[in-house]
């Protein structure tokens, strides 16, 4: 005991609790260090002020691409759990289950149907927080359920996708989500619907490899890592260092991959005026720069 408390009136010391302070009042920006009130992001579609496109989740995600946040979920079916009986340092299913207390979500595939602009749209999300975003029979369940759903109200697909490949849990069963979800596509295109994709950070591995980049417009958002095999492999390979800003979505850009880099806070608005295009439909120009 020291001085102070010697000679502090008993009593005194109750008065005056100490109050924990949480641990996400502020997020640190990796961009440029610079601390962020964690209460502000959502006024800033959770981009910070030097630029940098926060990793953000479905939930969010569909709020910020539909009119009004409003939109309606559409369920995907259900797969077998764990049908390898995978196990590495901890069982498949324990992972699945902490991802899921995580996320709040089954798997990393979210649907929801609404309005962009006007525009009916049936909008698929990847969650890369879940696993990251790994495509697994799930995830290949809820892209073909999205591509079906379109296909059955004549109606667009926007997916935006975050994914670091394969989910290796389920060998051989998930690299079979490639050609299946291809195929879905493919139905897409034989009924004259739009495929859109906005390629988020990072879409990686098999997921590039099969419906990422198969849009019929490639959008992506601002430094987002797009690639097959990540920069730190392609340089262990060659033995060369790689130009600045290898693999990330304005690169791509620049070098005629993709179509379009949008910042987040204007995606909602270019999505509605290339759907209303397609579509043959009039954009509703309501105010689409306020986050919801």
């Amino acid at each position: 005991m020291n001085w102070l408390q010697k000679l502090t009136p008993p009593g005194v010391k109750s008065i005056f609790t100490k109050k924990d302070t949480p641990d996400n009042l502020w997020v640190k920006c990796p961009k440029s260090n610079e601390m962020i009130f964690a209460a502000d992001l959502p006024g800033l579609f959770h981009v910070t002020p030097a630029g940098h496109h926060m990793r953000i989740g479905p939930k969010l995600r569909l709020q910020y691409t539909f009119d009004d946040g409003e939109y309606e979920t559409v369920e995907i079916p259900a797969v077998a759990k764990d049908p390898l009986k995978f196990k590495d340092d901890q069982k498949y299913t324990d992972r699945l289950k902490k991802a899921r207390a995580k996320t709040g979500d089954d798997d990393a595939m979210s649907i929801g149907v609404g309005s962009i602009r006007g525009v009916k749209t049936v909008v698929l999300v990847q969650n890369f927080a879940f696993m990251g975003g790994s495509l697994g029979m799930a995830a290949g369940e809820g892209f073909i359920r999205a591509a079906e759903y379109a296909v059955e109200n004549g109606l667009p697909l926007v997916a935006f996708t975050a994914a670091g490949g394969a989910r290796m849990q389920e060998g051989a069963l998930s690299l079979m989500q490639m050609p299946r979800t291809t195929i879905a596509v493919q139905e897409l295109r034989e009924n004259n619907l739009p495929y859109i994709v906005v390629l988020c950070d990072p879409t990686t591995g098999g997921v590039t490899a099969s419906y990422a980049m198969l849009g019929d417009i490639q959008l992506a958002e601002p430094g987002a890592l797009i690639c097959f095999a990540g920069p730190r492999v392609i340089e262990e390979t060659i033995r060369e260092k790689l130009p600045e800003g290898f693999q990330r979505a304005e690169y791509l850009e620049e070098h005629g991959m993709i179509d379009r880099v949008v910042a987040r806070r204007d995606m909602r608005k270019v999505l509605g005026d290339i759907l209303s295009v397609l579509m043959k439909q009039d954009a509703n120009h309501v105010a689409e720069l306020d986050p919801v």
